[in-house]
């Protein structure tokens, strides 16, 4: 699924009203009966409903709401804020419609503004701004907000919170922008839905179909989209009847330390529970018994070191390299790992700690294998490209390192973007908040080096890596709720994850 920004959006919907062809007017009152509909799906009509609607397309969406739920037999009372005294044509023309309506209990406010009385059991509906908006709400429309987020009232936002910008925040008024529990987002996502400091707003987000052009979506590019299940199950490759291990090829893992040698465990079982051939794990001499006992079905190989990862290594006779999980960051550690860096050819994951070198060493970014994986969170990006102030900021100084660097980029999160060395950044759509928990970051290292040790193009291995790390996160939800999950069950759950994506590409 595409995310357009929102200049794109207007754009769609005018190809839609010329090439369908249908009348404004009438795609408002398409867009109006989905929400009124989802509204009705969640809210029985003893529930008063106060609809906050503005002088523009979005307030127009919010009037003819108001008329619908109306002739469902819904309490209705609606403020329509016309302080310009200037309305765009179809917000004007649902507003006679509504004032036509008997018994409406309908109020344009042009001046004055007596805050309606709300309790925790109303709802109300905001359609005071779209995703159309471009600097922050002042004055009395940021009152209005204020008094919406302060009232116990449930909150239901039409396509964007109002006052939230569809991409870029980092100028915003915190205060001036509503906080929805619910937003039915029209047709497609907003890019800001995707970003941490946006949850407060945005809520619980649903789309509703609203018929816009499939061939104009189709066609009109964008950098940006949303994972999902049928994509990434045919990523997946079918299993030859005679192939044999060597297929399948040859990873190394360099992870661990001393007293760190769990986060090794965690990579090796996930990246031999994701169908690598063979597995080699360089480790310091003190975590070999461990190691050996714990995952018997890899390879150890020790580095000089007794306690930490000191040697480079020759990495020929590997399709893929995973370096970094429980690594540490003693100073032979980061002589080796930067060495590492300038000899290795091989296609490389680098998480945790190698990125923690990398972070003061910026000059050897540019030294990595290209077509490596970076799998940072977000602290760990601002180490590589700087300080952000917020996740918009961060998503694109990413875009900007993966081109540079001809890296592909994994920015974890709720949804971990995927980002390739076109600057094309894909949306993961699995995994829930389980998930935080110490080591599955490993788990997903583990993954990632067997994708690419396979022969996945970087690029599919990132995307289907972050997929089934994901869909075993919420299987493993699913049987023991988030609370008590742990690094582990992601690993248990890998093998029905890999199940379900199969299954997926054979129906």
């Amino acid at each position: 699924m595409k995310i357009f920004p929102t200049t794109c959006i207007k754009q769609l919907d005018a190809y839609t009203i010329e090439n369908e062809p249908i009348a404004s007017i009438d795609l408002m009152e398409r867009a109006a009966r989905a929400l009124a509909g989802a509204i009705a799906g969640r809210w029985g009509t003893d529930t008063r409903i106060t609809i906050f609607a503005g002088p523009g397309n979005n307030g127009g969406d919010a009037l003819a709401v108001a008329r619908l739920l109306m002739e469902r037999g819904y309490r209705v009372e609606t403020f329509l804020f016309n302080t310009q005294g200037k309305l765009s044509p179809d917000c004007a023309t649902n507003m006679e419609r509504l004032a036509a309506m008997p018994d409406v209990d309908f109020h344009e406010v042009t001046s004055q503004f007596t805050f309606p009385k709300l309790t925790a059991k109303d709802v109300i509906i905001d359609g005071l701004f779209g995703s159309g908006l471009n600097k922050p709400l002042t004055g009395g429309f940021a009152a209005v907000v204020k008094f919406i987020n302060a009232s116990p009232a449930r909150v239901v936002s039409i396509d964007i919170p109002s006052g939230l910008m569809g991409e870029d925040n980092i100028y915003n008024t915190a205060a001036a922008i509503v906080r929805a529990d619910l937003t039915l987002s029209l047709q497609l996502p907003k890019l800001s839905f995707f970003f941490a400091e946006n949850e407060a707003y945005v809520g619980e987000w649903r789309l509703l179909d609203i018929g816009l052009s499939p061939e104009a979506i189709a066609e009109m590019p964008t950098d940006y989209e949303l994972t999902e299940p049928g994509t990434v199950s045919a990523l997946l490759r079918p299993r030859g009847r005679f192939a044999h291990k060597g297929n399948f090829g040859r990873a190394l893992l360099v992870a661990g330390s001393r007293g760190m040698a769990g986060a090794s465990i965690l990579a090796a079982q996930a990246c031999l529970r994701s169908g690598v051939g063979l597995l080699t794990m360089h480790v310091p001499f003190y975590n070999n018994d461990i190691v050996q006992v714990a995952v018997p079905e890899a390879m150890t190989e020790l580095d000089m070191s007794d306690t930490c990862y000191a040697t480079p290594i020759n990495t020929d006779d590997y399709q893929a390299v995973a370096i970094g999980p429980g690594l540490g960051t003693e100073n032979e550690t980061v002589s080796a790992l930067l060495e590492q860096v300038e000899v290795c050819e091989t296609p490389m994951v680098l998480d945790a700690d190698a990125l923690n070198i990398l972070g003061d060493n910026h000059a050897y970014l540019s030294r990595l294998p290209k077509g490596s994986i970076l799998t940072p969170h977000p602290k760990e990006l601002d180490r590589l490209v700087g300080n952000c102030q917020n996740s918009y900021e961060r998503l694109e100084r990413a875009r900007e390192l993966a081109q540079q660097a001809e890296v592909h980029i994994v920015l974890k999160g709720a949804y971990t973007a995927v980002i390739s060395p076109d600057g094309k950044c894909r949306f993961n759509t699995t995994g829930n908040p389980g998930m935080a928990t110490g080591g599955s970051g490993d788990v997903l290292t583990g993954i990632l080096l067997a994708l690419l040790a396979q022969g996945y193009a970087p690029g599919d291995a990132a995307v289907l890596g972050v997929y089934v790390h994901g869909l075993a996160g919420d299987l493993a939800a699913d049987e023991l709720g988030q609370i008590s999950m742990t690094a582990g069950d992601l690993v248990r759950y890998l093998p029905q994850a890999w199940k379900e994506l199969a299954t997926g590409r054979e129906s």
